[in-house]
């Protein structure tokens, strides 16, 4: 592990008073822009970096509210547990956890209470989302989601009201089905990564962990013919709609992607309510694979170890700073649950950089 600087992430607004600034669960970059989510709204957060390859810090931080430009299955305001962000062409891509969540026993609650509490389960129907969005040139010249672009490209939503979605998909799964109406804290369904290849989509599943192997899930999105708001679930040539590939992450989920060229990064971490290891993979070939894989071996290699806390500083996100660092640090990390010595100020957390095997 080669942690080479660190970047202060200033935010304001409802960003701070909801805590969604020490929530982080996904990150990309895009030039001097920084797109992120947390996991508490359902809102993405666009900051500007100082630096596009040797950041210190980013700030002039603005929200967009996802329901703003698709329309969700559930309020508005209720969170969709954003786990994965990617940006691809004219679009920005976000994918909720799709899970379902166990009540949490808090310090306060009595015996009973706490037992009462562990027995109910939390469904929210916008987690249960991927969304396209359009994105152009803003007024301010930066750039922005609209719901319809001016050249004509329309925001659009797989998991719409009344719509399949991907746990809809999975239910029938040899291997997955089991795990859709189990919370995700307990190993159940839980997505937590998003990479963007071509026309597919990688999805990363930090749960279910099967006997130790990681899986990970590529999708083709394609129109929907009755509604250009809405996208379905595509099938490949050979007739499957999804292809599913289980890796060997040395028994760790998935808990992000981030395409390198034909390479997948991913960052890999506990299933469950845990604290480390955490580590970034390559899987070597991985936006090129034609068919469901066993990916091991030497297809699959350990990038870098990242640190962790107890109970705290958990790596949520990862993403490719531009290149151009000397010192070849091109991997952004950004953590959710920050230790207090993360939090330099009440509205700002850092973020690491590390060297990454390729420069």
């Amino acid at each position: 592990m080669d942690i080479a600087g660190r970047v202060e992430l200033v935010f304001s607004g409802e960003a701070v008073r909801t805590g969604n600034h020490v929530n982080l669960s996904a990150v990309r970059t895009e030039g001097e822009h920084l797109w992120l989510a947390g996991d508490e709204t359902a809102t993405i957060e666009r900051l500007v970096l100082d630096s596009p390859s040797a950041p210190t810090r980013a700030g002039q931080q603005r929200s967009f509210p996802l329901a703003d430009y698709v329309d969700l299955p559930g309020p508005p305001e209720e969170e969709a547990d954003i786990e994965g962000i990617a940006r691809s062409g004219g679009w920005l891509w976000a994918v909720g956890s799709h899970s379902v969540a166990r009540r949490k026993i808090k310090a306060q609650h009595s015996e009973d209470k706490a037992i009462r509490r562990l027995a109910k389960i939390k469904r929210q129907a916008n987690r249960y989302v991927i969304a396209r969005l359009a994105v152009e040139k803003g007024a301010d010249g930066r750039p922005a989601p609209v719901r319809v672009a001016a050249d004509g490209r329309r925001s659009a939503i797989i998991g719409a009201r009344g719509a399949e979605n991907l746990a809809d998909l999975l239910r029938d799964d040899e291997h997955l089905g089991p795990f859709v109406e189990i919370p995700s804290k307990d190993n159940g369904l839980d997505v937590e990564g998003l990479a963007v290849h071509g026309e597919r989509l990688y999805v990363g599943l930090r749960g279910p962990v099967l006997r130790g192997w990681a899986v990970l899930l590529e999708l083709l999105p394609v129109p929907d013919p009755a509604d250009p708001a809405r996208l379905a679930l595509g099938a490949f040539d050979d007739g499957t709609r999804y292809r599913k590939h289980v890796l060997d992450l040395g028994g760790l989920g998935v808990r992000d992607l981030c395409p390198d060229g034909d390479d997948l990064l991913v960052l890999a971490g506990p299933s469950m309510a845990l604290s480390g290891p955490v580590r970034v993979h390559r899987w070597h070939g991985g936006a090129t694979a034609e068919t469901g894989r066993v990916v091991r071996g030497d297809e699959i290699t350990v990038e870098t170890a990242l640190p962790h806390g107890d109970g705290v500083d958990h790596a949520e996100g990862i993403a490719l700073l531009a290149p151009g660092d000397p010192s070849g640090a091109r991997l952004l990390v950004v953590y959710d649950s920050p230790a207090q010595a993360r939090r330099p100020t009440p509205h700002s957390v850092l973020a690491d950089v590390v060297a990454s095997g390729r420069r």
